[in-house]
């Protein structure tokens, strides 16, 4: 048994052939705010809910230690989840779509509070988001 438990994410990082372009998607599209910038490092962190995710640049100092951009052949990650509410499937489609974002798979999937409601698009960088909802039936 280990001497702590985990809460939550605290934080993920993307790397970003264009960071500025990125930081705008998740601001944007997903309802971040940028809460700390430390351009010397190439680096913005953005608050998404009670997590951060950190938007660094590909050629910047941190960036460099992962190799290629990401992209079809070489994804940073498979995806991660961003728990939502309300989930309005309707709603968001149309907010995605008014942002030029195309929805993805709709389905129920299990997660960290059970199965409900869940939808998956890309950002501009490829990276795999999934939108969830509370537990409950599709």
């Amino acid at each position: 048994m280990t001497p702590f438990r985990i809460r939550e994410i605290d934080h993920l990082v993307l790397r970003a052939r264009d960071q500025d372009a990125l930081v705008r998607f998740y601001c944007e599209v997903l309802g971040c705010s940028v809460e700390k910038r430390q351009d010397a490092i190439g680096l913005v962190q953005l608050r998404a809910g009670a997590s951060l995710i950190d938007i660094i640049t590909v050629e910047g100092k941190l960036g460099r230690v992962g190799g290629a951009a990401p992209g079809d052949e070489a994804r940073n990650l498979d995806h991660f989840c961003l728990r939502i509410d309300p989930f309005d499937l309707g709603a968001i489609r149309a907010h995605l779509l008014a942002h030029g974002v195309e929805p993805g798979d709709y389905g129920s999937r299990y997660g960290a509070e059970g199965a409900g409601p869940s939808l998956y698009l890309s950002d501009i960088e490829g990276n795999s988001i999934e939108l969830k909802g509370p537990p409950g039936p599709v």
